[in-house]
């Protein structure tokens, strides 16, 4: 029998070809898919989320975890959908408009994954209507905005102004170097992060999980 805490550990080492080789032999076995992602997958990321947050690994220990649950996901993935499980939510995320920066948002994006979220990446310099476009698409409970300059932070604002004005339901949660908890309260988004391991923290509260 296919030992998950196994799976756990090469998440954490970030090794790729050991993630997906046991992932395979556990769904040769028979083993819950669900299973495999929650005490396996997720499991592992949470560790290296813990240790991000305490500064005790840094972003590419992290990157290279979580290549790792990626990998093993391309296996997995397929089978999720077959057994019907639902992800705990959907996030629309990108850089928003006049900032080309991604590496933030990219590890954002990845942690995300990581904690079992649908993630949908538009990239950089992403104007307001492309983020209502595909969170209405998507049907997305959270919007995540990136920026790394003070001089695209207003399009944070004029993004935030977007949603409300579409009548979405769609919460809007923000961060990136410049950004702060003050400056979220003045452009009434639903949330901010400091961090990356913060980031799932609050999206999860965000979405009720």
């Amino acid at each position: 029998m296919v030992d998950l805490r196994k799976l756990k550990e090469a998440v954490i080492k970030g090794d790729q070809n050991l993630s997906k080789e046991i992932t395979s032999a556990a769904l040769a076995e028979g083993m819950d898919p669900e299973a495999i992602l929650n005490e396996g997958l997720i499991a592992g990321m949470n560790v290296v989320g813990e240790a991000f947050k305490k500064n005790e690994v840094y972003v590419p220990e992290v990157l290279i975890s979580a290549r790792a649950m990626k990998t093993a996901m391309e296996v997995l993935e397929p089978k999720l959908i077959e057994a019907g499980v639902e992800p705990i939510g959907t996030v629309v995320i990108g850089t928003v408009q006049g900032d080309l920066h991604d590496i933030g948002k990219n590890l954002v994006s990845m942690m995300l994954k990581g904690a079992g979220f649908n993630v949908v990446d538009l990239g950089t310099d992403v104007a307001p209507d492309r983020y209502i476009r595909a969170a209405k698409m998507h049907k997305a409970q959270l919007c995540g905005l990136s920026a790394l300059l003070t001089t695209t932070m207003p399009m944070m604002e004029r993004t935030v102004t977007a949603f409300k004005e579409a009548g979405l339901v769609t919460k809007v949660m923000v961060g990136g170097a410049p950004v702060t908890k003050d400056y979220q309260k003045k452009i009434g988004a639903a949330g901010y992060a400091p961090d990356a391991a913060s980031a799932v923290d609050v999206a999860k509260q965000l979405v009720g999980a």
